[in-house]
């Protein structure tokens, strides 16, 4: 990588999040004039009073300006932004009017077919379950790859906003799994993939020091969805196709926090016979404040897991199925043990108070 080629990964980065920085008070008070207001109504939130929630403006604003002045636009990136942008007015009005889950899943699908039909951007190989196959990996017919891919971009869509939950936890969670992606785009050269995750990168960095316990503004269905949306559209793209024998192995890592709890909280909405789109406290920050930890120790609880899995991720791709295995079974025991003193630690004060 050329010098020029460094300092404009940088300047992308810096530019991201000043922007995102200096945006985030004025949009602090454009909420309250829109009546963009998060009142804690229920169990669920874990806010006390109502916080402005269009914060998700200020993420937006600091990665366009950014990709705007260093990206390449290219057939995909374009197709990407415009995507993205059905995706940030959905959640702008969602904010301010709450849509129904419905039109917002139609708005979604759409958004995700104009980035597959515009920018070419679909899932086309997945690794053979097969463990007795002798191909490694399975070229899916189009039918199948477009399908899969709208799944995958909607649902990532759906679970990075089902972890926006606490304050910085859904920021600092994409800003993790950026990093990730970051990481593998720029080993392999890719480098216009890696421009596009330092602009998320920097512009969650810059949001982040407003949203963090105790947050003064919430990103809101804005800014996770569209965080989720270009995450997703990200890990699917040229980058990983190096990587055909594990294809889906390193996006699932890399985004593998919000894909599972997602996941579980679906199976159990629908195992209680309710929706899966219905809102419940069942997501994994809530039962992590139900066992004792405060909303502080549960995001670094959060942002380490999303951490060794993003870190799984790489050490897959660079070395191997077997040392990506150790380096988890070391990290998941390091985490027991310290989650357990934690926990013992907070009983004590318990105790004494």
């Amino acid at each position: 990588m050329s010098t020029k080629e460094t300092i404009f990964l940088i300047l992308t980065f810096v530019v991201a999040f000043a922007f995102s920085f200096a945006s985030t008070p004025i949009v602090y008070r454009l909420a309250y004039r829109v009546g963009a207001i998060d009142v804690p109504k229920d169990g669920r939130r874990m806010h006390k009073k109502p916080i402005p929630r269009l914060g998700g403006l200020a993420i937006i604003f600091g990665f366009a300006v950014s990709i705007c002045c260093f990206a390449h636009f290219s057939r995909a990136l374009i197709a990407t932004l415009c995507g993205a942008f059905i995706i940030a007015v959905m959640g702008i009005i969602d904010d301010c009017k709450n849509l129904s889950a419905k039109l917002k899943f139609l708005i979604q699908i759409a958004a995700a077919l104009v980035v597959i039909i515009g920018g070419n951007i679909r899932i086309t190989v997945l690794t053979n379950p097969n463990i007795f196959s002798s191909d490694p990996y399975i070229v899916l017919p189009w039918w199948l790859s477009i399908s899969t891919t709208v799944i995958w971009i909607v649902f990532i869509t759906n679970a990075v906003n089902f972890i926006d939950g606490l304050d910085g936890l859904a920021a600092g969670v994409s800003a993790i799994m950026s990093v990730s992606l970051v990481f593998i785009a720029l080993r392999i050269q890719e480098y216009s993939a890696a421009i596009i995750g330092l602009a998320l990168m920097g512009a969650c960095f810059g949001f982040l020091p407003f949203n963090f316990n105790p947050a003064k503004i919430f990103m809101g269905d804005t800014g996770s969805t569209f965080l989720g949306f270009m995450l997703a559209t990200l890990s699917i793209q040229g980058v990983f196709k190096s990587y055909a024998i594990i294809t889906f192995a390193v996006p699932l890592l890399i985004l593998g926090l919000p894909l599972f709890d997602a996941l579980f909280a679906m199976i159990r909405r629908i195992w209680k016979g309710q929706s899966p789109m219905v809102a419940d406290r069942g997501h994994l920050h809530h039962r992590l404040i139900d066992m004792g930890f405060s909303q502080k120790q549960t995001v670094f609880i959060l942002y380490a897991i999303s951490a060794v899995l993003g870190i799984t991720a790489v050490v897959l791709a660079e070395s191997g199925t077997l040392r990506a295995l150790i380096l988890i079974f070391g990290v998941l025991i390091f985490m027991l043990i310290e989650s357990m003193t934690v926990k013992t630690i907070n009983q004590e004060e318990e105790n004494n108070k």
